[in-house]
């Protein structure tokens, strides 16, 4: 039987190849997605994230198959208004899988981009539309108003930047675990991005960043929809050990993920290495 992906690590990592640090041409990454989705380690892997200007440009059209339903996430850089038209122009052999967009630059009011998103998602059935929120002022009435929109029949939920290329974009594990905490407590969906290559929480000498790890978010995620406080979720954020992470991840390996959706990594092959080095994925090889 093969033990390669246990359903808890499903979808785990979006492909975020076209973003930075990795910032692959879209000729570049569309094979490279095609060659992942065609591997063992397929079910790892989520949509291609593609931005909408990129759409609009008609830039993927050359590269895709008609017949290859090709599942894309669609993420909104020029704004919410014109998602409807990035939409109509999606090509034949593409199919949307989720809709993701900024509602407001940091420390900014995430009410008003709120208030434009949600009509707009109205028209998108079928997709997930996932409302980047940043992580200062307002969040929990931002997440509030997801909720309410979500009660009232609406495929939306939250998504939050982990990392990025100034250090501010990097949350602290307070922080992180506030919004963890925050979503499980509300029932809220959320999705992360940036920052999150490697399994651990570890310091990149070549940035001198801080990085979170996926593991330290998938080990707070599930023991914050246990019923843990804060306090604990906040503890494996923080944590540089892998020891501590890995006991609640192998008692549900083969359990779906609660809550957290997954993650853009632009690389797919270093979380899958870091996966196999911590014994959590078997390297290919049939048990």
């Amino acid at each position: 039987m093969s033990t390669k992906l246990p359903r808890l690590l499903a979808g785990l990592v979006d492909d975020a190849a076209i973003f930075p640090p990795g910032s692959a041409s879209l000729p570049d990454a569309v094979p490279a997605h095609r060659q992942h989705r065609s591997s063992w380690y397929a079910e790892l892997v989520g949509p291609l994230l593609v931005p909408a200007s990129t759409v609009l440009n008609r830039e993927l059209h050359a590269l895709v198959d008609p017949a290859e339903e090709l599942v894309v996430g669609l993420i909104g850089d020029t704004g919410t208004a014109s998602l409807p038209a990035a939409l109509a122009a999606v090509p034949t052999g593409v199919t949307i899988q989720q809709v993701e967009v900024a509602v407001a630059a940091r420390g900014a009011d995430p009410q008003p981009g709120l208030a434009r998103l949600l009509p707009v998602a109205e028209q998108l059935a079928g997709r997930t539309v996932y409302a980047e929120i940043p992580l200062t002022f307002g969040l929990m009435e931002a997440l509030d108003r997801l909720v309410e929109a979500r009660a009232a029949g609406l495929s939306v939920a939250a998504k939050f930047r982990t990392g990025g290329l100034a250090a501010e974009l990097f949350p602290t594990p307070t922080e992180l675990a506030a919004v963890i905490h925050g979503c499980q407590q509300r029932g809220l969906p959320f999705k992360l991005t940036a920052g999150l290559h490697h399994a651990v929480r570890h310091l990149d000498r070549e940035t001198g960043f801080t990085h979170h790890g996926f593991a330290n978010v998938l080990a707070a995620a599930l023991v914050a929809a246990g019923g843990a406080e804060v306090e604990r979720v906040t503890e494996l954020l923080r944590a540089t050990d892998p020891r501590p992470l890995l006991a609640p991840i192998e008692q549900r390996l083969d359990a779906a993920r609660p809550l957290w959706v997954g993650y853009g990594s632009c690389s797919i092959l270093e979380p899958l290495t870091d996966l196999i080095q911590l014994g959590l994925v078997n390297g290919g090889t049939d048990a």
